[in-house]
Formats: C-alpha cells, structure tokens, sequence
C-alpha cells in the first residue's frame, strides 16, 4: 500500500479563535503539513508567542507567521477571518488552494436580501460555495465550502430527525445559548459583565435563523416557520440549544425516539441520547466541552416535544468540524486527529 501522501494546510487567520483551535488539532494530524499560518497584523512572530496553548508542541518551535500574500501551492485552505474578509481574497485562495473550507458566515446564505442583511460584506466573489454538514452530506464534490455556524449546526442536530420523519408542525422555537468564544476575540462584551450573568443576546433577527431554515429545507424539504433567539453563557465554551416542536397528530414519542436513532446511528460526532429517566441523563456542556462530539437528546409530553443538542463551539461548531470536513475530502477516516472524550471537571 502506498504511503499516504501529506494535506498541505494553510489557515488564514490563525490568531483568532478558530484558527488557534484549528491548529492546535492539525499538530497532531497524522497526515497534516501546516504549510501557512497566516495573519496580517502578527506577521513575523513566533506562532508560540501569539498561540500559547501550542507552544510547547515541537511542530510550531521554528514556526513564524506570515501575510497571506506568501500563500504557496496548497491543497486546502481553511479561512477563520472576520467576517466580510474572506470575498477580496477569494483570487489568490482560489489560485493556489485545491479547497477552500470557509469557517465564517460570507458564503451561507443564498437569499440575496437576507446576505446583504446579515453579511453586507461579503459581495464580491461569484463562484458559489456548497453548504456543508459532515452528518448528512457524502464526500465534498465542491472546491468551496462553507460550514455552519455553530448554534446554526447545532439546531440542526436538534431538529433534522423530526423534520426528516415530518413528525412535527411547522412552527419551531429555539433558543440557543452560547459561550463568550462565541463571539470571537473581538466579541466586545467585558469579562465583567458577562461573569456571574446569564443575559439575552439578540431575541429576534440573528443571522443563524435564515440559516437554519434554509439549511433544513434543503436537507429535509420542509423549511420551518422558526423563532430563534439567543443568550450569552457565563462560559468560556460550549453551546446548549433547545428546540421546541409539536408532534403532528397521530405522532408518538415512539416515533421521535425512532427518528433520532435512525438519523445518527452512523454518526461517529453525533452522539443520540437515549429517552431519560434524569435531567442527569439529557445533553450537558460536561459532557461535550474538549471533544469533536455533539450530544442530542429529547422529551415528549403529549404533543409536545422538547430537544437538547449541545456541543464544544470550538471544536464541533468550528474547528473540529473543519477537520472532520477534510477528512472526508480526502478520504481519511472522519475520526482522524479528532477527540472523542470531553475535559473534565
């Protein structure tokens, strides 16, 4: 068998926190070549001096970062920019990248007004980008890829089986609440007030919601009427959504049950929970915070059905599932170079 060749792997923004948490998974990939470490306003430093989660890893000990201008042949870039960044350096990606995988909102949206409302920068690059969910798309056939948000990806784990099963009606409530990396480095809340609080971020009109409706109609067929809104975790990672739905008539908590372990049983990132006899038993921040994976669980009282989906932002909801992207582009197992196990206490 022939020896496997290395991805040569740029990231674009690998200050941030995506890009940091990114290339702390690639160090230990065994088929990753981090060719790149871009940024713009630390170019020329020591990577261990602007990452220090990986400096003790011999693979950065000479590694210096550089302007995006010097990107070589490569055969994926992962781009963590700010939003609007990404469209006016689409050329030279496009030129020198076999992938582009983009972790931030430019590319999500198809709905004309809904980008120019949510993502009024991101005009400018016409080729389109494949919206991509490692759980319910087969190997990437496309060379642009945009990922979901991560309270976007993890609503869909919520509620895909229901909508896939066409259990439930049409009008969904989700509220997600997320922890301050979130928001990134630039987020722009003060630690203190955000320590000790728990607070609404934005009740109606975030970005996410066209994205979830859009995303679940394209992989279910129906596009739900969705309230979503979200709140701010005195945490510095992780992601808890609960969706709310009501059951079709003639519709069991049986058949939710069903749904759930027939839409992940495959899965080896979603991880269903089974019917709960505890609150200790549904989805916990514990229980995914430092691993790749997403638990999703539910209740049904009647005709109404309660859904919990929670996952590390970072990891599943960024990072982690970029990896797990690549991996499949290239045919590695999805699990290659991914934790499965969450940092306790």
């Amino acid at each position: 068998m022939a020896e496997q060749k290395p991805v040569r792997i740029a990231v674009a923004g690998a200050t941030g926190y995506t890009g940091a948490e990114l290339v702390r998974l690639l160090l230990d990939h065994p088929y990753a070549e981090l060719t790149l470490l871009s940024s713009e306003r630390a170019a020329g430093q020591p990577v261990g001096r602007l990452l220090p989660a990986v400096r003790n890893h011999p693979g950065v000990a000479a590694a210096t970062l550089r302007p995006l201008a010097e990107l070589p042949e490569v055969d994926i870039v992962f781009a963590c920019l700010p939003g609007g960044s990404l469209p006016a350096r689409m050329p030279l990606l496009a030129e020198r990248a076999k992938y582009v995988v983009n972790l931030a909102g430019d590319f999500r949206l198809r709905d004309a007004g809904q980008a120019a409302r949510h993502y009024p920068e991101s005009a400018g690059w016409d080729e389109p980008f494949a919206y991509h969910v490692p759980e319910f798309s087969a190997a990437p056939e496309h060379r642009f890829l945009n990922l979901p948000g991560c309270m976007a990806v993890a609503s869909l784990y919520a509620l895909y089986p229901l909508l896939q099963d066409d259990l439930v009606e049409d009008r969904i409530v989700v509220d997600a609440k997320t922890g301050s990396s979130g928001g990134g480095k630039d987020g722009g809340e003060h630690p203190a007030d955000r320590f000790g609080n728990f607070r609404p971020h934005r009740l109606h009109g975030h970005r996410h919601a066209p994205e979830v409706a859009q995303a679940l109609g394209d992989l279910t067929g129906r596009t739900p009427s969705l309230q979503f809104s979200t709140f701010s975790l005195d945490v510095a990672r992780g992601i808890l959504v609960t969706a709310y739905t009501t059951l079709r008539d003639g519709r069991t908590a049986l058949d939710v049950r069903r749904a759930y372990a027939r839409a992940y049983a495959r899965t080896p990132f979603v991880a269903a929970r089974p019917s709960p006899k505890s609150a200790a038993d549904l989805p916990s921040l514990k229980s995914v915070v430092g691993s790749n994976v997403a638990e999703v669980g539910f209740q049904v009282r009647g005709s109404e059905c309660v859904s919990v989906a929670t996952l590390d932002n970072l990891l599943k909801g960024a990072a982690g599932q970029a990896v797990q992207t690549m991996n499949q582009v290239f045919g590695f197992d999805q699990a290659t170079g991914l934790p499965r196990t969450a940092v306790a206490p």
